[in-house]
């Protein structure tokens, strides 16, 4: 998949007019560190998923966190933009009504639509206010990055409106794990 074209939807940040564009002093890191900052920034570029911006208002910083599996994930710093960006009222699902839904189904199969936020990409004028800091750098988003407060919110939007002739039929969605259900076993795979 290519991505979700922008007249479908596009992700806006609703920066308060009252709000004063922030720059974050630039961590530093160990060189170990350093390198796999490189690394996770050369895979974003080749992915077209960041470029490179000149003369940003808002900057944010890198941080690193530990996974389960020794590895380090690349996260932003967008604490300062996030709190000038007013809380998106569009509700996500109560995962225990979704729950509940599949009472009387004989069959569910689970779906993870992995890494699809990047499929969502930033509302052109709002590219530069996702810029980071790097030792490589200063890079924007050309994609909606998890780490913007209202990020989930559009995702459901856009799963919502891509499936919305299924939702409560034979399918239910929280952001991007998708559940297909199934009255009878022998419909399961024309549901799917």
């Amino acid at each position: 998949m290519s991505g979700i074209s922008t007249n479908v939807i596009s992700h806006y940040l609703a920066i308060d007019d009252k709000s004063k564009p922030m720059v974050q002093k630039r961590r530093s890191f160990n060189p170990k560190r350093s390198a796999t900052i490189r690394e996770e920034v050369n895979k974003l570029l080749a992915a077209r998923s960041i470029r490179e911006v000149k003369y940003p208002e808002w900057v944010a910083n890198v941080v690193l966190v530990k996974k389960k599996n020794n590895q380090w994930r690349m996260c932003m710093d967008f604490t300062d933009l996030n709190k000038a960006c007013p809380k998106d009222s569009f509700s996500l699902p109560r995962i225990d009504q979704l729950v509940d839904t599949t009472t009387g189904h004989e069959l569910l199969s689970f779906m993870d639509a992995y890494s699809r936020y990047n499929q969502i990409k930033m509302h052109k004028p709002d590219e530069d206010k996702t810029a980071f800091t790097t030792d490589q750098g200063l890079y924007c988003y050309t994609i909606m990055p998890f780490d913007l407060k209202n990020a989930g919110a559009t995702y459901q939007w856009l799963v919502n409106k891509m499936f919305a002739s299924q939702i409560e039929r034979n399918m239910e969605v929280y952001v991007d794990d998708m559940l297909i259900k199934s009255v009878t076993i022998d419909k399961h795979v024309s549901d799917l």
